[in-house]
């Protein structure tokens, strides 16, 4: 779908409206999944003109640039250079507590300039605190709340019980919501929030996930990693924390044959713990750390594997299961936070509404309870002998293993390609909120 395509079936924004972001982080060089959803939909909706305000980070960043269709006003501590890991150190971790306060300062300015028609805060408890004290002091200008929140949330409340005044007021005061996941729809809803809520969950670009390599590609990448004949590749890309239950996959190794191997892809904070633990479990040479890979190169490693694995212990939603549902993978993974909205596991499910009522509060509050085709596996968190049994399921019945990737790659297809990401956005969000 072209945008031009987009632009005249979604309707006219009705001319030169702005909408001013608040995130975080953004492009090119701090980005996750959050930003990554940015870009998609602003990249997708020209005629809206969109801004943002965001940490700069590295003083190698100008302090105005536009990327895509975003003009980015950076603010805040930088240095010349700085990683993924120097944002934790001293003075650049003051930026996340800083944010709160100099972006509302800095969205004052720009808007006595630019007199934006609407304010976007992408996660509650990044970007909500300054997006709220900008809408106290300009109510008249709506607000728009996307909450993509992928940590246990007791954990982001407790962290926010200093700001709790302003926190719930982010909930309270917005506009509108947008969720990707019915579970951070039902964390609004405690949160206060009464007013329309969209869950509208992030895309992933099916085409490039789905497109196959060239048979020569994938063999030099099997021989490169040391895969052999009858070998089966277990794969996570993630970010080595541990919410991911990358340790829970290196426990349930010593549980299956020795042909089968875990890769995992992704760089953070537990990479020695986890190398260590392999040490511990007697797996080392079976886990394969391969650091950062570039993200036009993860498909080739998925195409290279044979089943996804992460037992999140939490989860706004998930991308990378999608990812590997577009790749024609099995995925095996827990039902935690939004993972529940797209890993479909009929009689895992029903056990669990059986035991913990989850199924019926989510028919109950959204009107959709999961359907009866299966996606993928579901374990339960921190189980390692469920996930060595879900992939002992996978390697014996191959017949029932292409009719569920077939589900998931057609479920991947249908909902979560990023033009019909971008086009509900638009549809559900942007116009409702600029032409009212």
């Amino acid at each position: 779908m072209s945008d031009n395509h987009m632009s005249a079936e979604g309707g006219s924004a009705s001319g030169g409206k702005r909408i001013l972001i608040f995130s975080l982080a953004y492009f090119p060089k701090y980005i996750g999944g959050a930003e990554v959803a940015i870009k998609e939909i602003t990249d997708r909706n020209p005629d809206i003109e969109f801004h943002m305000v965001t940490n700069r980070f590295d003083a190698a960043l100008p302090k105005v640039e536009k990327i895509g269709n975003v003009l980015i006003h950076r603010i805040g501590i930088a240095r010349r250079g700085a990683s993924m890991s120097d944002l934790r150190k001293w003075p650049l971790n003051l930026n996340k507590p800083l944010f709160q306060f100099l972006a509302a300062w800095k969205a004052f300015s720009l808007h006595r300039t630019h007199h934006y028609d609407a304010i976007w805060a992408m996660m509650a408890h990044s970007s909500g605190i300054p997006a709220i004290i900008f809408k106290l002091l300009h109510p008249r200008v709506p607000y728009i709340l996307t909450l993509q929140e992928g940590d246990r949330l007791e954990k982001i409340e407790r962290m926010m019980v200093p700001l709790w005044p302003l926190f719930t007021r982010v909930f309270k005061r917005a506009d509108v919501v947008q969720t990707i996941s019915t579970f951070l729809g039902r964390w609004a809803h405690r949160r206060g929030f009464t007013g329309r809520l969209e869950v509208i969950p992030n895309g992933v670009d099916v085409a490039h996930f789905s497109r196959k390599e060239m048979p020569t590609v994938i063999d030099a990448l099997k021989d490169s990693l040391g895969k052999r004949m009858g070998d089966v590749f277990l794969i996570t890309t993630s970010r080595l924390v541990r919410k991911n239950g990358i340790d829970v996959v290196i426990k349930a190794l010593p549980l299956l044959p020795e042909h089968v191997r875990f890769i995992v892809l992704g760089v953070g904070p537990d990479d020695l713990t986890l190398k260590r633990l392999a040490r511990e479990c007697k797996v080392p040479e079976r886990v394969r750390f391969m650091g950062e890979v570039a993200n036009t190169d993860i498909p080739k490693y998925l195409h290279a594997s044979d089943i996804f694995v992460r037992p999140s212990r939490s989860e706004g939603m998930g991308n990378s299961f999608v990812e590997a549902f577009a790749a024609g993978l099995p995925v095996i993974g827990t039902q935690e936070g939004g993972i529940a909205d797209f890993l479909f596991d009929p009689e895992k499910i029903r056990a669990s509404a059986n035991s913990h009522g989850a199924g019926e509060e989510r028919t109950q509050e959204f009107g959709a309870p999961s359907p009866e085709y299966k996606t993928g596996w579901a374990v339960d968190t921190d189980s390692p002998e469920q996930v060595a049994e879900a992939v002992r399921d996978i390697m014996e019945h191959p017949e029932k293993v292409r009719a569920v990737v077939a589900t998931a790659h057609a479920l991947a297809v249908e909902k979560y390609d990023w033009n019909t990401v971008a086009k509900d956005m638009r549809e559900k969000v942007f116009l409702p909120i600029l032409n009212r």
